[in-house]
């Protein structure tokens, strides 16, 4: 047996991911290669001293962006490249779950899941949608059971707001906007949802709401993240209030002035900052952008907004 071969398993054979028959011939070739078991003692170590680090939990802001950017991608995906590689690539999915039984457990664990979810469709397609209507006593949602918010409508002349998710199920909840699981369901909407529309109806309803703290985080997180410009405008609509007496909204007003990709939304930024041009962090981007942006609105924009400014000492 190489050695090659025994330091490319060394990870699985300390992880018991192998097989005994591979597991016996790694044990044999170590007994006799002094290389490899020192390879072995370091992997051991090095796990070791993994093990002994507490793990750290994915924030709300990184989770929520992971899976947009992943909804995004699957949505552009080529429809027949899973179906290609599954079929070129059958030999070397079957090496490794020969060599890795937790990877073939998850494989079924996932099948039977996809078995679930083929019952449940197919049993909806021929009995209707199944809508659950949470009770007002329901118990606060946690946004890892969340699967999708398909729609946001509110009431025309109330705070009364309806919202449609997917857990297992499609769901429905519907309340005041001061309620606990309409806020959470309209706060995991506005970070999270793989539909621009939904996101848009979910920051307009926020806007209405900017005092609470977890919704300006989320009209923040919007303006810097969200790949829709007129999601990023809607939250800096809800922002707006806040420009001089929140320096975070500030900066982060400025930094989508800087760098947001859509000129309509640096333009709504600037005309946002304007009435607070004599701070300093203000007056430097503004600088900035007269003299070197490529936007020629703006930079006149600023130009003649520290125009306007007095000599500072």
């Amino acid at each position: 047996m190489k050695c090659d071969w025994v330091r490319q398993n060394i990870l699985f054979y300390v992880h018991n991911e192998l097989e005994d028959d591979a597991r016996y011939e790694v044990e044999q070739h170590l007994a006799r290669c002094p290389e490899c078991a020192t390879e072995l003692k370091a992997a051991r170590k090095f796990h070791a001293t993994l093990s002994e680090m507490p793990v750290a939990e994915p924030t709300p802001n990184l989770l929520a962006a992971s899976r947009m950017r992943l909804q995004e991608a699957l949505e552009t995906a080529h429809p027949g490249g899973f179906w290609q590689r599954l079929i070129l690539e059958s030999a070397v999915w079957l090496r490794q779950i020969r060599m890795a039984p937790a990877l073939a457990a998850a494989i079924f664990i996932v099948g039977f899941g996809g078995g679930i979810g083929a019952t449940y469709n197919f049993l909806s397609a021929r009995g209707g949608p199944v809508a659950v209507t949470d009770q007002p006593a329901a118990q606060p949602l946690e946004a890892s059971a969340i699967t999708g918010i398909r729609s946001v409508t509110q009431e025309p002349g109330s705070n009364q707001v309806s919202i449609k998710y997917d857990t297992v199920l499609t769901q429905e909840a519907q309340g005041s906007l001061n309620d606990q699981r309409i806020q959470q369901l309209l706060l995991f909407a506005a970070r999270s949802n793989y539909n621009s529309g939904v996101r848009m109806d979910s920051v307009d309803v926020l806007t209405q709401a900017p005092d609470d703290s977890r919704v300006r985080e989320a009209l923040m997180y919007a303006l810097q993240n969200d790949t829709n410009p007129g999601v990023r405008l809607k939250a800096l609509d809800g922002l707006s209030g806040f420009v001089r007496q929140d320096g975070r909204v500030r900066d982060e007003v400025l930094r989508a002035l800087i760098g947001d990709t859509n000129a309509g939304v640096r333009m709504q930024a600037l005309r946002l900052v304007e009435p607070m041009k004599t701070d300093s962090n203000v007056r430097s981007v503004l600088t900035r952008l007269a003299q070197t942006d490529e936007n020629v609105s703006i930079r006149s924009q600023a130009r003649a907004m520290l125009a306007q400014m007095p000599e500072m000492d």
